[in-house]
């Protein structure tokens, strides 16, 4: 039997907020719930109660749910410390080095400014699960609200060398558009022309597009691939660094 299971629930119009479940031990978490009511329903209909909450981030779409299902349930709140005056009442903090546990799940601690200063991002290896918040999106990252292009390139950079079948878990249903954007970037990725037409088809079905590969967005996702060759050459960039190709594409990305 798995280890443990993710349980992926829309929520808000367009986020995504994630149960996880530590089989043995029963214990189970909630990441960026953004409301409560999605996340109780999703409870109820398995009979699960709520140990943990978790934030990735300050942002009020991936706390919103937070005192909900704090009194509800009588979850503990973990955050980011570099975030706590912003996310009240954590009743723990952690930081990049830390490890966090549901149950038995060992989650490893990722500090990743670039949206917001203190955004943090957790990797569970037992279930080959990335929770990236708004750093990381499928074929895209979030928008530099706080921190500098620099920054972000730096945090992505700190997810390459994670295994290629990590699930990458992010806190939108940004998809379809990012893959509009990124081919126009790299209109001639055979790989990310494919992608593109199953998520077309993935989302006329109303269906998620998360999670995404990592293997997959390392081939497709313009914001990780501002050091390849073949991106610099499509954006007139060749022998300029990847930080500067970086901030061109996060530019035209916001300009989109």
């Amino acid at each position: 039997m798995a280890a443990g299971e993710v349980i992926v629930i829309p929520c808000l119009s367009d986020n995504y907020t994630y149960l996880v479940r530590c089989h043995r031990s029963e214990v189970t978490a909630i990441i960026d719930p953004g409301e409560a009511a999605p996340v109780i329903a999703a409870l109820e209909e398995r009979d699960w109660t709520l140990d943990l909450v978790i934030n990735t981030h300050h942002h009020h779409d991936h706390i919103g749910g937070n005192a909900e299902l704090m009194e509800k349930y009588g979850a503990k709140l973990l955050g980011p410390v570099a975030e706590s005056a912003r996310i009240p009442n954590m009743d723990e903090t952690c930081a990049e080095g830390d490890q966090v546990l549901i149950g038995d799940l060992e989650g490893r601690v990722f500090d990743v400014p670039g949206h917001t200063t203190g955004h943090i991002a957790f990797y569970f290896p037992a279930i080959t699960a990335l929770f990236s918040g708004d750093s990381l999106f499928a074929l895209g990252c979030g928008r530099l609200f706080e921190g500098t292009p620099e920054q972000m390139w730096q945090s992505l950079q700190k997810f390459r060398n994670l295994p290629g079948s990590t699930q990458v878990y992010c806190g939108h249903e940004y998809t379809q558009s990012n893959a509009r954007f990124a081919k126009t970037i790299e209109p001639n990725n055979t790989i990310l022309t494919a992608r593109c037409q199953d998520i077309d088809g993935l989302r006329a079905r109303n269906l998620p597009t998360i999670p995404s590969r990592l293997d997959v967005e390392l081939a497709t996702n313009p914001f990780l691939r501002a050091d390849e060759p073949s991106v610099a050459k499509a954006l007139g960039m060749s022998g300029e660094s990847p930080v500067a190709i970086f901030t061109e594409i996060r530019k035209r990305k916001d300009n989109f």
